[in-house]
């Protein structure tokens, strides 16, 4: 079988990179890249949909253990601060897209999760590693990216700093 060697070498390349990679982009603000695609209920859904407010995106797989042990406090993160102006978008990186609703339904998954396909990221996104999550602020442009596992208290107060502004 070579697709589980194939994923940790995507773990293994990912925590290489994050390691050498900052948390936040440095210089000028980076405007995120145009994102849209289909979700679980056939809609099209894109970032610019979301104008206005604070957005992570966030690309998992349904094969991925640290996706799927993030995704529970992704899940309350949601319901505590979307009230308040904030949205997830999941990636699902999956190429069996038929896999991603069940398990969306399983998780209690309360945000849109577009179907990427595969695993090549969408055109402008730099997805090294699953997981991996930008945070997009009001105005569009990416305010923290982080590769590997994250802090989701970390990042609640990330949001809520963004919310703020």
């Amino acid at each position: 079988m070579t697709r589980p060697l194939a994923r940790w070498s995507v773990v293994a390349a990912a925590a290489l990179f994050w390691a050498c990679t900052p948390s936040a982009p440095a210089g000028a603000p980076e405007a995120a890249a145009a994102l849209s695609g289909k979700t679980l209920d056939g809609k099209t859904v894109s970032l610019a949909d979301h104008k206005g407010k604070v957005v992570l995106v966030d690309f998992w797989a349904t094969w991925c253990d640290p996706c799927k042990a993030e995704i529970p406090e992704l899940v309350k993160l949601q319901a505590t601060l979307g009230p308040k102006g904030f949205v997830i978008l999941g990636v699902s990186m999956d190429e069996e897209p038929e896999l991603v609703a069940p398990f969306a339904k399983r998780a209690g998954i309360n945000y849109p999760v577009l179907l990427n396909g595969g695993e090549t990221p969408p055109k402008g996104w730099v997805v090294p590693g699953l997981p991996t999550a930008y945070l997009i602020g009001r105005d569009g442009t990416v305010l923290s990216r982080q590769f590997g596992s994250k802090s989701v208290d970390k990042l609640g107060l990330e949001v809520e700093a963004a919310l703020a502004k």
